[in-house]
């Protein structure tokens, strides 16, 4: 027992002295000083709530089709009108438009074909309150806050009650990242544009019309066009699953400073379902319903 106790001691010692440097390697934010809230007011003011306009910030002359409700699975073969999330087009909430499919590599391309003869034109994650990611959740037909603190740009989507952060505090793209929904941002700023990289991505749904790898960066510019027009340029670098980087295109939203956003609980109403077979349904009497 003795033998067992110094040899479970003596690895947790040799465990523990691992820790400092590994803490030592991680990133630390400094606290903002006054001089950094000061150095806001430089900035190109992004705070409020912006909504995209009515008509959805239609497509640039030549752009074809309108995306698919958000979190639909890509169906190959549909050209510019292939979509994963409320993408390219018109319609309230588009607002994307993409100038050409994207330029998948053989096995994406594979992949892509093997999705859309496995999908059911019924499956929609998002029937059952899966939020879509990025880029899917900059796509809604819902209002957008934005807030700007020292070191982090925050975005809170009232659509799913989601929120993402950019981090703008100097901070590198991490290497290992954990996959989530959103995936990790670092931004910078360029002269008046904010530019955003996002690495780290879980399988979910996203609003992009193809299969990607966990390689997959995706680029965002915001920039004010004028004091309450903002425009996101967004576009998708993937060196597995695709020869170019992919153009998602141009997005425009307005700002409405007497706005606030509201309260979304996706499931406090939610009458869809999946049977035994997992086809989709919905439940019209829906019991559980809130009594408001």
């Amino acid at each position: 027992m003795e033998r067992t106790r110094q040899v479970f001691f003596g690895f947790l010692t040799a465990s523990l002295l691992f820790l400092p440097t590994a803490h030592a390697q991680k990133f630390t934010p400094k606290a903002p000083t006054a001089a950094d809230w000061t150095a806001l007011a430089k900035l190109p003011d992004f705070t409020g709530v912006w909504e995209t306009p009515l008509g959805g910030g239609r497509a640039p002359a030549g752009a074809q089709g309108r995306g698919a409700p958000a979190g639909e699975a890509p169906v190959p073969g549909r050209g510019a009108q292939a979509s994963g999330g409320a993408v390219g087009g018109q319609g309230r909430g588009r607002g994307f438009a993409r100038p050409e499919p994207p330029a998948l590599t053989p096995a994406y391309a594979a992949k892509a074909q093997a999705m859309a003869a496995a999908k059911k034109a019924e499956d929609n994650e998002t029937a059952n309150c899966l939020p879509p990611g990025t880029p899917g959740i900059m796509t809604q037909p819902y209002p957008y806050e934005f807030l700007i603190t020292p070191g982090q740009v925050t975005i809170i989507s009232e659509a799913y009650t989601q929120v993402r952060r950019i981090y703008t505090d100097g901070r590198p793209l991490p290497g290992d990242p954990d996959p989530t929904f959103y995936g990790t941002s670092v931004g910078h700023w360029e002269n008046d544009t904010l530019v955003s990289e996002t690495v780290g991505f879980a399988q979910v749904p996203r609003g992009i019309p193809f299969p990607y790898s966990e390689k997959m960066k995706i680029v965002e510019r915001f920039r004010l066009t004028d004091p309450d027009t903002m425009t996101i340029e967004t576009s998708v670098i993937d060196p597995e699953a695709l020869t170019k980087p992919y153009s998602v295109g141009t997005r425009t939203l307005k700002r409405h400073r007497s706005w606030t956003i509201a309260e979304y609980i996706c499931e406090e109403n939610n009458r869809n379902f999946l049977d035994a077979n997992g086809k989709a349904g919905i439940n019209l009497a829906n019991p559980n319903a809130s009594p408001r």
